[in-house]
């Protein structure tokens, strides 16, 4: 076995067409790549979901042991057995010109109505490549949990977005994520990090004041 080390120069992508273009866009691409055992693929056809860079954000309150987060409906979950309404970390597409720590402290101010006290990168990662280009960056954001109401409505309606804040204590968010309406990939995520780092976080956090109430 080959210990081969491909890198973009190792594909050619011998056509592109934008086969559809709404709300996302799909592309139709001819193109070929590398075998692991020397030579070339046959020339490939695929189809590629454009959706860009998108922003997570684990909205954490470390003094209080809470966490955030939205509930709405999704499009994707239309087959779900139970509902399409899922809960989710707060999040927001990246769009030209913006930088993803200034779509983090738009959306969680849009979404939840919150400040971030405190913004940590934690990963990127493609959601799915094997059709999409989606890829995120996760984050986590200190925020003062005292200040949001669990079950304020919020989000753009020039965006048709419907949101109802959630706020829960870190045990059932990560129940949420692994047994109910969580179970989606970015919310996985992030709450088993927070599971994983919970500890260290309330103790580095202990040393801050807790925000006091407006």
């Amino acid at each position: 076995m080959t210990n081969t080390a491909f890198t973009k120069a190792d594909y050619t992508l011998l056509e592109e067409q934008t086969a559809y273009q709404g709300f996302f866009s799909l592309a139709k691409l001819r193109l070929k790549h590398k075998l692991f055992a020397g030579g070339w693929t046959p020339s490939i056809n695929r189809e590629l979901f454009i959706r860009g860079q998108a922003v997570g954000l684990l909205a954490y309150d470390p003094w209080l042991d809470q966490v955030v987060m939205v509930e709405q409906f999704r499009v994707g979950a239309l087959q779900d057995p139970t509902s399409p309404w899922l809960l989710e970390v707060i999040a927001g597409m990246i769009e030209a010109g913006e930088e993803a720590e200034g779509v983090a402290h738009r959306e969680t101010q849009e979404e939840a109505g919150l400040t971030i006290l405190h913004l940590e990168h934690l990963y990127t990662y493609y959601s799915s490549p094997g059709g999409s280009d989606e890829q995120i960056l996760l984050y986590l954001g200190i925020v003062d949990s005292s200040q949001v109401k669990d079950g304020t409505l919020c989000g753009l309606a020039t965006e048709n977005e419907d949101l109802r804040v959630r706020l829960l204590s870190r045990e059932a968010a990560l129940k949420e994520a692994t047994q109910g309406r969580a179970a989606n990939s970015m919310s996985l995520i992030a709450l088993q990090w927070l599971a994983l780092n919970h500890q260290q976080l309330k103790k580095a956090w202990s040393k801050h004041p807790a925000p006091k109430p407006v």
